[in-house]
């Protein structure tokens, strides 16, 4: 049997410590752990409270106003209305051109996405995302709505975003 001097025990520690091997702790640890993580989550937001959101942010901005003042944690909320077609309030402002949906869940706080910002006109963010991924310009939005669609629904405002779009798939064909 070999025996292990201090040294060489802080020397292993050291090692790994630095080299990102970790001790498992014990099983009633890793139980502990998990229910804390349970205790911590949030309950989900009611689905028919999620379906209307987003069915009023398609034209009323009183309504929308109203649901987000009972329930804020509504704001990034998505429904999906079958077969993979997820939508937020704001995915329905952007493809019916409610610009002022839109800056009202803006200005509370909603994730932004290349929808709403080719609707709002905002050519620098469609250009930055199109440089970075330029295969985003083909991504359909909700109900499979394309990004050209969002520009064309953000009328004056978002010319500049059409006539971008227009060049780049001018260039892609």
């Amino acid at each position: 049997m070999t025996s292990l001097s201090r040294r060489s025990f802080l020397a292993t520690g050291t090692v790994a410590v630095t080299s990102g091997i970790v001790i498992p702790s014990s099983s009633a640890e890793q139980k502990s752990n998990k229910k804390r993580r349970r205790r911590k989550r949030k309950p989900q937001l009611d689905k028919e409270k999620v379906q209307q959101f987003v069915r009023w942010a398609h034209s009323d901005l009183e309504k929308v106003q109203e649901l987000y003042e009972e329930t804020p944690t509504l704001l990034n909320a998505a429904h999906d209305w079958g077969g993979g077609d997820w939508e937020t309030a704001l995915g329905a402002a952007a493809h019916t051109g409610g610009h002022e949906i839109a800056n009202f869940l803006l200005e509370k706080g909603v994730r932004i996405d290349i929808f709403a910002a080719a609707m709002l006109g905002k050519l620098e963010m469609v250009k930055a995302a199109i440089e970075a991924y330029p295969e985003i310009i083909n991504v359909k939005g909700p109900h499979g709505i394309p990004l050209m669609t969002h520009a064309r629904m953000g009328k004056e405002e978002a010319e500049p975003v059409l006539n971008y779009l227009k060049k780049i798939q001018k260039k892609l064909r």
